[in-house]
């Protein structure tokens, strides 16, 4: 629910003041009934509004899903990198500006050379339940390793993901017991070891030159570099990393690297299941 007075200011009637003479020169109407409070509430999802008999678009949020491409780093500016808004704003200078809820913001971050999924919204609510260690949303990621793992060391790889493992100082990053993790190694048919069904996402599992990745690591917490720290604390190395999911939300393989688009029904209620 949102002011009437606030919508009408944000809908580009002018100030709040503004939109006092408004109500009272115009005939402003909410589900068909004229309206001069400008206290009145509105239900941004289900109430209609007019001014002067034409339909305002009613919009609080904004949910946009993001292939994001290497080289760009998740910052509203950086004096040496270009941004991921840099690239939503070339593509689109209309989402430039502050919303109902609150500036456009990216929910969580990926490192400048960690491809794929990230989500941007407005919606401060739902930012915080993904990212909160007390949900426990689950974050999978293809990744390509350094060194070959051989089909003996595959099973301990597995074993020791799940148990969880200590992660090494880094930096002025602390050390820190990651929790379990499910590992799940590709095959070259495109298979998957795991026990769950993981179609949806082993399509996503190469990056933008197409080579394959080795395996899928689900995590249900995001620490600093932890991907990348999980995989140096058992004695290997990250070459290549890329989000395919989040929840149970995977990213639209269509979208190229760089573009994004708004989320659709359907999958913004996935994020809110």
């Amino acid at each position: 629910m949102e002011r009437l007075d606030k919508v009408l200011a944000h809908q580009g009637f002018g100030t709040r003041k503004d939109v006092k003479k408004l109500l009272r020169s115009s005939v402003v109407t909410l589900n068909g009934t004229r309206v001069t409070d400008p206290g009145a509430h509105i239900d941004m999802l289900h109430d209609e509004l007019c001014v002067d008999d034409e339909k305002l678009t009613l919009q609080q949020h904004l949910y946009l899903m993001m292939n994001k491409c290497a080289g760009v780093v998740c910052a509203n500016k950086d004096g040496e990198h270009r941004t991921v808004f840099d690239l939503i704003f070339e593509q689109d200078e209309g989402l430039r500006g502050t919303y109902l809820g609150s500036e456009l913001h990216t929910i969580g971050r990926l490192d400048i050379d960690t491809e794929g999924l990230l989500l941007l919204t407005t919606d401060g609510g739902l930012t915080h339940r993904l990212i909160t260690p007390k949900t426990h949303i689950p974050k999978t990621y293809a990744v390509r390793l350094r060194d070959r793992v051989d089909e003996s060391a595959k099973a301990d790889y597995v074993r020791r993901f799940a148990e969880g493992l200590h992660i090494p100082r880094e930096g002025n990053e602390s050390e820190f017991d990651a929790e379990g993790a499910e590992l799940a190694w590709l095959g070259t048919d495109g298979s998957c070891t795991a026990d769950g069904d993981c179609a949806s996402v082993v399509p996503l599992a190469c990056d933008s030159s197409g080579k394959s990745c080795d395996c899928l690591l689900t995590i249900y917490e995001g620490k600093f570099h932890q991907v990348k720290r999980m995989f140096a604390a058992v004695g290997n190395e990250v070459v290549y990393l890329k989000r395919v999911s989040m929840g149970t939300l995977a990213l639209d393989g269509a979208i190229p690297p760089g573009s994004f688009r708004e989320l659709t029904a359907l999958e913004l209620e996935l994020l809110f299941q």
